[in-house]
């Protein structure tokens, strides 16, 4: 059974896409958790992210040369294992009630997740039509939003749901609310894992049907380096780096941006609500359109349009107040859904390096979008979040020009 090019096959990998959404997004209440918790500034409680960015720098490499040597299957399996290792090792050290024992085992969180990225990403797009791989890697992505709209509102729900502050760094320096706030964190790290596992599972019952198919996607299994020699593969992995960077430095700020008295005013757990429903959810009906628009529509075109946009409302946040600033924000979401698979297709779909290895550098590449949410952080601390918001807008400019590169250049 068919439907543009999907098939069961498909369907299937786009449950690690739900997976992995679904486990990321709760970094995002997890911060402001933790702001809460350890009283923390917005510097270092995003060094939550910049340990999940020094895992793809550490890691994506050595996940392209294992996705070569030993397949996508395995490789998945080998993710999933890693990510239920890391979600248990988190709600252990919670435990002990230090920042940096939390910060480690986050790490290897990410590291898994980094190894089913690197795995996935080309899986998905090599599962059907050349013609349609934008399409199915944006629809596969859409699912990866889904598993955000769903992990925000629950880690919000269990991680935020008993503090009794109703505003960022207000709670009170008291040992029995930190353990409150932990134990938390430790029961939703807890269902994570119990989840992952039953992917775990999942995966292996229909490891015969992924097999058959994963060669398509490996390329011919080149060095992790070679992506370096082509041009597009280096374009579009400083894309991705400043999207991803932009996209995470939003969310993560976005709970403790609208609960400011001059935005909404409103308590955190509310905040992540918003989070959820609005950011997220912009990005899970964008993707599940802009799937359906990049079957009649150039992917160049689209990105282009979106990252204009996405700028421009992050131009409005910064500089407006009240419901104003709150909204434009928030519609970031919407704009930033075609934008990862776009730019992700497009550089599979013109770099002369094989696969494997242009994914590697994609998912390394995301390392380097670490300097967006640290400036980000320091922006906040020293000035305002508002004034934060011109560092993702920067970054939505230099994708714009990536994508109008992109309409007029052949592959390299």
């Amino acid at each position: 059974m068919k439907f543009l090019g999907v098939t069961p096959v498909f369907l299937s990998v786009t449950a690690l896409f739900f997976a992995w959404g679904f486990i990321t997004s709760n970094n995002d209440p997890l911060i402001a958790a933790l702001i809460a918790s350890f009283r923390l500034s917005y510097t270092e409680a995003l060094m939550i992210h910049l340990v999940s960015f020094a895992a793809f720098g550490l890691v994506s490499m050595p996940a392209a040369a294992l996705l070569s040597r030993v397949g996508a299957h395995r490789s998945i399996m080998i993710a999933l294992l890693m990510m239920v290792g890391g979600c248990l090792l988190v709600q252990l050290v919670t435990r002990f009630e230090r920042f940096e024992l939390i910060l480690t085992a986050l790490f290897i969180l990410a590291a898994g997740i980094t190894v089913l990225q690197v795995a996935a990403n080309p899986l998905a797009a090599a599962l059907g039509p050349i013609e349609r791989s934008h399409f199915r890697l944006t629809l596969a992505q859409a699912f990866n939003s889904l598993g955000v709209v769903i992990g925000t509102t629950f880690g919000s729900v269990v991680m935020l749901g008993d503090l009794a502050s109703t505003a960022p760094q207000v709670a009170p320096d008291d040992p029995a609310q930190r353990l409150l706030v932990l134990r938390g964190v430790a029961h939703a790290f807890l269902v994570m894992a119990v989840f992952l596992s039953l992917l775990v599972v999942a995966v292996w019952v229909s490891r015969r049907s992924l097999q058959g198919k994963e060669l398509v996607a490996e390329g011919g299994g080149g060095s992790p380096l070679a992506a370096l020699r082509s041009a597009w593969a280096v374009a579009g992995a400083v894309a991705i780096g400043l999207y991803v960077g932009a996209e995470v430095s939003i969310s993560s700020v976005l709970i403790n941006f609208l609960s400011q008295p001059n935005i909404l005013d409103i308590p955190l757990e509310t905040a992540g609500f918003y989070l959820a429903n609005l950011y997220w959810m912009g990005a899970l009906v964008g993707r599940f359109v802009g799937s359906i628009l990049l079957t009649r529509v150039s992917a160049a075109w689209l990105l282009l349009f979106t990252a204009v946009v996405a700028g421009l409302l992050c131009l409005i946040g910064a500089v407006t107040a009240g419901p104003v600033a709150a909204f434009a924000t928030l519609a970031v979401g919407l704009f930033n859904s075609i934008m990862f698979p776009t730019i992700f297709s497009i550089t599979l779909e013109r770099s002369s390096a094989p696969r494997s290895s242009t994914s590697g550098l994609l998912c390394l590449a995301i390392a380097g979008g670490a300097i967006i949410p640290y400036a980000v952080g320091m922006i906040a601390d020293h000035a305002t979040l508002s004034a934060a918001l011109f560092v993702p807008m920067a970054a939505y400019g230099a994708i714009a020009v990536f994508a109008a590169s992109a309409r007029k250049r052949a592959a390299a």
